[in-house]
């Protein structure tokens, strides 16, 4: 009983601060704020902390107490305001990569989807191809993917340009993408008798860079989780491998196969390949599980584990039903901010390791 209690002052403080902060809110508004509600209290306590400089816990947390949900709300605003100031260093050539793990389930195209919207809001020119035939990258940038839409099953198939599929996202200005349709499940039997099937993703990324007036400083391809052939084009495509983690045992399983994998790519077909990243995704701080995997992680890789963890989120599961990346569903949602860290660390260790 204490802790539904602890719950219900919690709330009710809340609420009090959201009355405080906007007058046109009705007296009888409900109990349970909602995000549209909560938004224009950490946008305003962000702004506040960072123009008066009086120290930020302090200032974020008037009106909120010392409640869990206020210092959670105050920390997230903290986050917010240091990345809008932050500045990310754009690449010296086009960084591609490939986000790949065979195991499903472990936020590859959330992760692809995410990180591209972030350095986009960042002001990078980001161009995501979706190469899962499922096409969820293509539903989280609302991008048009229905049967018969020209997407990458024809740059890979019929040799069509980049150019002429890539269409450009709602989601933020500079990101575009290269759709996936139904079509591309069939594309590994039709590229078996291709020649240079391996190459052919390599190829147009190639062209489309060489030739386009806004070459993008970022591309992000979003595998399927098998190695099939289209993964291998993404292998041969990319310069770096992303993979994602999820902080569970079985996550862990699988992950030296494709280790391997990666250097037998790098030996026989594209030298310049490197595992450069490693994201942990879901971590869940309640279990002990999940520190114990991403401290496992993080003895083994340790200078490929990003910092950024991104924690299990219900806003970051619910943005795709609104076509939509959490960037943009609810960027002061810790699951946004882990991915907005997460890229700017992205952007600097390439700076800093080339």
């Amino acid at each position: 009983m204490p802790a539904y209690t602890s719950r219900a002052q919690d709330l009710a403080r809340l609420n009090a601060a959201f009355d405080s902060q906007s007058t046109s809110t009705p007296a009888s508004a409900p109990l349970n704020p909602t995000a549209e509600q909560i938004q224009p209290i950490v946008t305003s306590s962000a702004a506040t902390a960072v123009s008066t400089n009086t120290g930020p816990i302090a200032t974020s947390t008037q009106g909120f107490g010392e409640s869990p949900i206020g210092r959670e709300l105050a920390q997230n605003s903290q986050r917010l305001a240091r990345i809008n100031e932050l500045q990310l260093p754009k690449p010296g050539r086009t960084r591609i990569f490939t986000i790949s793990n065979q195991k499903g389930g472990v936020g590859k195209t959330t992760t692809a989807v995410n990180l591209a919207a972030a350095l986009a809001y960042k002001g990078m020119n980001v161009l995501v191809i979706d190469l899962d035939p499922q096409g969820n990258a293509s539903t989280a940038l609302n991008i048009e993917h229905r049967e018969g839409t020209p997407g990458i099953y024809n740059v890979l198939i019929d040799n069509v340009e980049i150019a002429d599929v890539v269409q450009v996202s709602s989601e933020m200005p500079g990101l575009t993408c290269v759709p996936a349709t139904i079509d591309l499940a069939g594309a590994e039997i039709e590229l078996v008798s291709l020649e240079g099937r391996e190459h052919r993703l390599r190829d147009a990324i190639q062209r489309y860079c060489e030739t386009s007036m806004t070459p993008p400083d970022y591309v992000f391809i979003d595998c399927p989780p098998s190695l099939g052939l289209l993964t291998i084009n993404a292998f041969v495509a990319a310069r770096e491998v992303l993979i994602p983690i999820q902080c569970e045992y079985y996550a862990l399983e699988g992950l030296s196969q494709l280790l391997k994998n990666i250097d037998l790519i790098k030996k026989h077909l594209n030298p310049e390949l490197r595992m450069s990243t490693i994201l942990l995704t879901m971590f869940d701080s309640r279990t002990r599980l999940a520190s114990q995997v991403a401290e496992e992680v993080r003895q083994h890789f340790a200078n490929e584990v990003l910092n950024a963890v991104i924690p299990r989120s219900v806003r970051v599961s619910e943005a795709p039903s609104y076509s939509q990346t959490v960037i943009t569903y609810d960027r002061s949602n810790s699951g946004a901010l882990s991915y907005l860290e997460a890229a700017a660390e992205i952007a600097f260790k390439g700076v800093n390791h080339g």
